[in-house]
């Protein structure tokens, strides 16, 4: 019972993460049909950026985290406007290789200038732990799900309730409509990348003090999140955010008890069976297809 619970509740907040990084490529892929493929680099500056912030200039953390999440939110403008505009506006798919080098280049220069040793990042939240049913719990990991869950609700409101979330709506749902009603369609859309890259930033600070902080540890987040976003639809915020939680909870049993060395065999195994029986995702709908 007591592996079953930590196994859970490693789940739950191992999906958190990958729901909060998935919903960035959700919201750009709805918006403009295409996604950053240096998300997980945008885990790691998010997490990188906490750290300087906090351990070497010494900002308290609730000035630090947000500083690291505008930057985060810069970088995602960057990308962009560097790596995505120039390839879309011929119509050419050159983007997706674009952000990939751009991830690469940008693991590598934080490599090089902050180093390769992991760093640890302090939070008062990992000091201490509560016992429940027998299982040690951290406060950081009852903190995960309910952050990415209070995120999910926040945009879902940000896109319902705030003029400039029915704007974005409306770029996704006819973007030539929206740019003759006035509404600044490239705005609209280097918006969503600086908001898909606050949250795979905002992922990375939570997860930080819970791992190591190094340059690379976004690639396999961004790459599993990726694999969320599919299995969610990218159609649907809420349906993206439950794969998280699903994909999860099934890495973490499936490694707790068969073992590390069957985690992504069944994993992957379960996905590809899953997008053979409903390809458009568990929640996304099928295009409908004019003939």
């Amino acid at each position: 019972m007591t592996l079953l619970f930590a196994a859970l509740l490693t789940g739950l907040g191992l999906g958190a993460m990958y729901g909060l990084i998935a919903l960035g490529f959700q919201i750009t892929h709805s918006v403009c049909s295409r996604v950053n493929f240096a998300q997980g680099s945008m885990v790691m500056l998010g997490a990188v950026l906490g750290y300087v912030l906090t351990q070497r200039a010494g900002l308290p953390v609730i000035l630090a985290y947000p500083l690291a999440l505008l930057g985060c939110a810069a970088m995602g403008v960057i990308v962009e406007f560097c790596l995505i505009r120039p390839f879309a506006v011929r119509g050419n798919d050159g983007w997706l290789m674009a952000t990939v080098a751009g991830g690469i280049l940008l693991d590598n220069a934080v490599l090089f200038t902050f180093g390769n040793e992991p760093r640890s990042l302090p939070s008062p939240l990992v000091e201490t732990s509560w016992q429940i049913l027998g299982t040690g719990v951290y406060p950081q990991q009852v903190l995960i799900p309910l952050v990415a869950i209070a995120v999910a609700f926040a945009l879902q409101m940000l896109f319902r309730r705030t003029r400039q979330g029915r704007a974005l709506l409306a770029v996704v749902q006819n973007p030539e409509a929206a740019r003759l009603m006035g509404i600044n369609t490239t705005v609209m859309i280097s918006g969503s990348f600086a908001l898909s890259s606050m949250l795979a930033g905002a992922a990375g600070l939570l997860i930080a003090p819970l791992f190591s902080v190094h340059s690379d540890m976004g690639t396999l987040f961004g790459i599993k999140a990726f694999a969320v976003a599919i299995l969610g639809g990218m159609t649907s915020a809420w349906g993206v955010m439950i794969a998280g939680f699903l994909y999860g909870l099934v890495e973490a049993l499936v490694t707790t008890f068969l073992g590390s060395s069957y985690t992504y065999i069944v994993v992957f195994g379960l996905l590809i069976a899953v997008l053979a029986i409903k390809p458009s995702g568990l929640f996304g709908a099928a295009k409908l297809r004019k003939v």
